[in-house]
């Protein structure tokens, strides 16, 4: 945990971003991205040039080389070139001395790899810039932690943007790294006729330029989980912590509910009992009149509930049977017998 606290400290985390810079910069400057030899003929012997080069009769000092056209012996040089994002330097033949003659790269790209070299320079100048504002805001989160200890909100807030900087820069920086690369492999087989490398490869700049982006996005992760940790998982254990506090606190007074809540239904009566049987039931005898009659004395039932469509205002129709609908009716007596 100690080792961890190390590497999510805000001043390793600058100390990362400044370096990330300071080798960015001396990547981007150097013209060491590659470097190689190319194959020339070899040039002619002149004043200036005297060894290394093809006789030219009448010239007294011009026998210090020795050539055959039957085998072609000693008819190329190979003279040593290293090219960058700006300038391409290349040995000068035609001098005893050594010397370099450097031009633009951009003169040495086709034309249509010069869109894709443009875009490359501006994601590397992005890269730069965001770096350099991380940077900033980084000093700035270092300054506010030394002098305002109170103003932590701010410091997080600040920690957070330098982290979002730095890895945004750090993509960049890598597709810009990429680009360059394919544009100049492009250059190397479709470039003019005087830039044609025999061979070449990396150099020590394009491996700073690759270390500085591993330090950016070292920097950046760090710089983003120090933020977790001091906001997002520090808030989240106050939540915790105080949750079930708030439950204690607040179980005494339980909070009205703000809906209807519907009484309970009222509870049924007890069923009446079964009404007596009619004289015209063929399950009639005269000893149920007699058994009904012990239940003469208990009190009536309780009325039924009234529906709540029911309305007191409205009367039900009266069912009536007329004495004519009611003669064909056979009576009995107490006997049984007919009337």
């Amino acid at each position: 945990m100690a080792l961890l606290s190390v590497v999510r400290s805000p001043f390793l985390t600058f100390c990362q971003t400044v370096l990330s810079l300071l080798l960015s910069t001396v990547a981007l400057l150097s013209p060491y991205w590659c470097e190689g030899k190319q194959k020339v003929p070899k040039p002619l012997c002149s004043p200036l040039k005297k060894s290394g080069c093809i006789p030219v009769p009448g010239l007294s000092d011009s026998s210090g080389g020795q050539f055959s056209w039957e085998t072609g012996d000693d008819r190329f040089v190979f003279p040593s070139f290293h090219s960058g994002l700006w300038t391409s330097c290349e040995e000068n033949i035609n001098l005893d001395e050594w010397e370099e003659k450097c031009r633009s790269f951009m003169d040495l790209t086709p034309q249509s790899e010069k869109i894709m070299l443009w875009l490359s320079v501006t994601m590397e100048m992005m890269y730069m810039g965001l770096l350099s504002t991380s940077c900033v805001l980084l000093s700035l989160q270092l300054c506010v932690h030394a002098w305002l200890p109170s103003a932590t909100r701010w410091g997080l807030l600040l920690n957070a943007f330098s982290a979002i900087f730095t890895v945004l820069a750090g993509l960049l920086g890598m597709v810009g790294h990429m680009m360059f690369m394919q544009v100049f492999q492009v250059t190397a087989s479709m470039g003019p006729e005087d830039f044609k490398p025999h061979s070449y490869g990396y150099s020590w700049a394009f491996y700073v330029a690759w270390a500085a982006f591993s330090v950016c996005m070292s920097s950046g992760v760090s710089t983003l989980n120090n933020y977790t940790k001091n906001f997002l998982m520090r808030n989240f254990e106050r939540k915790s912590w105080s949750f079930p506090e708030e439950i204690v606190q607040g179980s005494s007074q339980l909070p009205t509910a703000s809906f209807y809540c519907p009484p309970p239904p009222p509870i049924p009566p007890p069923s009446p009992p079964p009404p007596p049987l009619s004289p015209l039931s063929p399950y009639y005898s005269p000893s149920c009149n007699s058994t009904s009659s012990n239940f003469d004395h208990l009190p009536p039932p309780p009325p039924p509930p009234l529906s709540p469509y029911y309305s007191p205002t409205v009367r039900s129709p009266s069912l009536s049977l007329s004495h004519s609908n009611l003669s064909h009716i056979p009576q009995y007596s107490d006997d049984g017998d007919s009337l």
